[in-house]
């Protein structure tokens, strides 16, 4: 394989968290490009911890949800974990989901004025210390277009890779050819030699996703009108078993790596060459839990 080995989206799962601390070494000791943590499992807890208990490879959140902590104690927390980590860490932010919002009884605002003020208050933050990179998720062309301009960097998650070219055109010139801006994309994986087990898995890690308006929205802007308007008409019916099987094999291919560990290879090789500079996969397997997972992962990349 050409292409340099991926970064791995990890989480501290309840009653395995030092056995992730244990992953996160091994990973780097195995030379993979980055370990980025998502907001479930305390993805910014574990950042302090991966900051201590790794010496070499870069992290970051995948991300923090702004609402859930005043903007100060997020700035402490962040330039704590950056001193820590002497500038490994990435400080990951996004506005979250309507739906899980709601959950929390969080009242938000329009996403892009709450985005823009809550970086102005790291900023601006007094006595916290050195802040590290922010990055924000992005997904359709505003949220981009913000990062391009108050951000080191930017992260999507499900993005669909024949669709990369044309969001990245939504930076400011010169940022998508900047190595300094980050550019990543977290893409649900599972390698198996059992093709359709496999896609299957994908299947359901994003029958939650399709389900909401934004992504939808967004993947009918990559082209797949038929499918999200489908899905849309099982979701208003009720028809939820539905759903995987409106997710098109040309729509998932386009948006997840699934199948033989050839088949991953090649597929992260194309996510490289459009223009996302950090693929994270996010492993899960077709037979075991995220341990398993993570043997099927480095046995494709060996």
């Amino acid at each position: 394989m050409s292409a340099p080995l991926p970064a791995v989206s990890l989480a501290a799962v309840p009653s395995r968290r030092r056995a992730t601390l244990e992953l996160a070494r091994e990973l780097e000791r195995r030379g993979f490009s980055g370990i980025y943590c998502p907001s479930f499992g305390d993805g910014l807890g574990l950042c302090e911890a991966l900051a201590l208990s790794t010496d070499r490879i870069p992290f970051g959140t995948s991300i923090a949800n702004i609402y859930l902590r005043h903007v100060f104690d997020y700035a402490q927390t962040a330039s704590l974990v950056h001193e820590l980590s002497r500038g490994r860490f990435a400080f990951g932010i996004g506005v979250s989901h309507g739906p899980a919002l709601d959950r929390l009884g969080v009242k938000a605002g329009p996403p892009l004025g709450d985005m823009r003020a809550f970086v102005a208050g790291l900023r601006s933050a007094q006595r916290v210390g050195e802040l590290p990179p922010i990055v924000l998720a992005t997904l359709r062309k505003k949220m981009i277009a913000l990062a391009g301009e108050v951000a080191d960097g930017m992260v999507f998650a499900n993005a669909a890779r024949s669709h990369m070219h044309e969001s990245l055109g939504a930076l400011p010139p010169g940022k998508a050819n900047d190595p300094r801006f980050f550019i990543g994309d977290m893409i649900p994986t599972c390698i198996s030699d059992d093709e359709a087990a496999a896609a299957a898995v994908n299947r359901k890690t994003l029958v939650g996703y399709v389900a909401m308006p934004n992504y939808r929205n967004y993947w009918r802007e990559a082209g797949y009108v038929d499918e999200m308007n489908a899905i849309e008409k099982a979701l208003a019916a009720k028809n939820f078993d539905e759903v995987p099987r409106l997710m098109t094999d040309r729509w998932l291919s386009d948006v997840t790596l699934y199948g033989s560990p050839r088949r991953v290879r090649e597929g992260l090789e194309a996510w490289f060459d459009s223009g996302v500079r950090t693929p994270i996969l996010v492993p899960s397997s077709a037979v075991g839990n995220q341990i398993k997972a993570f043997e099927e992962l480095f046995a494709c990349f060996a």
